[in-house]
């Protein structure tokens, strides 16, 4: 008995003596801190992983940054520029142009198109190859087939859209060998040319792009990217805005001035004469 109480008694004075020391009790309170702290970290890293089980990585896989069912959209995709819509540039013609209100006579009556004796001007260009066979017509952008048709004046016809409202057209095809919904590469063949109403004798493919369905001249945007075209659309329209008043101003007759009278145009003219309106040509609708 005496010994266990010697020993009782030994074990007690260890204690008080190892609490006695000015060390012991910021090691308690260090050591507490410590243990305190990593169970905060690991509870909120616990937290974040089921909040996000979306960003959970597989073995042998990077972090995923999928949000979502999104779409990944890749950001530097280059820009394509406008081509032929032929495989073989070098033997192809242009058999009609795209008719311009700006060029010169001869220029416009080039372009004009005739069939059943009224005219229209041409709203893209006729592509033929220089041994008058078929070919391949092929896209000229990448983009997304919007319409087919079998039209029985222009043939078939095919559409494909491409960015911020830019569309080539397609007609006098055969073979067509795309569908709507399809999307079709740059340079991939879509048909291949043949003849229509509005031009019996030659095997060729009618060309379009369109901007905002306004049709412009393919020749000035071939080796182009699509942005020029659409930079070129922004020019315009800043150049075609006035200043608010400034038309009103252009109106309004100097003092001294008289107010033109109905009917009268501004130089002092009455309306187009006769011979004017009979020398209008006859579009077709």
């Amino acid at each position: 008995m005496r010994e266990e109480e010697k020993k009782r008694t030994s074990q007690n004075s260890n204690w008080q003596r190892l609490m006695k020391k000015r060390w012991v009790f910021p090691a308690i309170y260090l050591g507490c801190a410590a243990i305190i702290l990593t169970a905060v970290l690991m509870f909120q890293a616990g937290s974040e992983t089921d909040g996000n089980p979306g960003n959970s990585a597989q073995p042998g896989q990077g972090p995923n940054n999928s949000y979502g069912d999104q779409d990944s959209v890749e950001v530097n995709s280059p820009v394509e520029n406008f081509v032929m819509p032929v495989t073989d540039v070098n033997s192809s013609l242009i058999q009609k142009p795209f008719w311009d209100e700006n060029g010169s006579k001869d220029e416009q009556e080039a372009a004009f198109i005739e069939y059943n004796g009224r005219y229209q001007p041409n709203t893209g260009i006729d592509i033929v190859m220089k041994d008058g066979e078929t070919f391949d017509v092929v896209a000229s952008l990448s983009g997304t087939v919007t319409h087919v048709e079998n039209d029985p004046i222009l043939g078939n016809v095919v559409e494909i859209e491409h960015l911020d409202g830019v569309k080539t057209i397609y007609q006098s095809l055969k073979d067509v060998q795309v569908k709507v919904n399809d999307f079709v590469e740059q340079g991939s063949t879509i048909a291949k040319a043949h003849t229509n109403k509005l031009n019996k004798d030659s095997v060729h493919v009618h060309f379009e792009i369109r901007k905002d369905n306004v049709a412009v001249n393919p020749i000035s945007f071939f080796n182009k990217p699509v942005t020029s075209l659409l930079e070129e659309e922004g020019q315009a329209s800043e150049e075609g805005s006035e200043p608010a008043g400034e038309q009103e101003k252009e109106e309004t007759p100097a003092e001294g001035e008289d107010k033109p009278e109905d009917g009268e145009d501004k130089d002092g003219d009455e309306g187009s004469s006769d011979e004017e309106k009979e020398e209008s040509v006859s579009y077709l609708t």
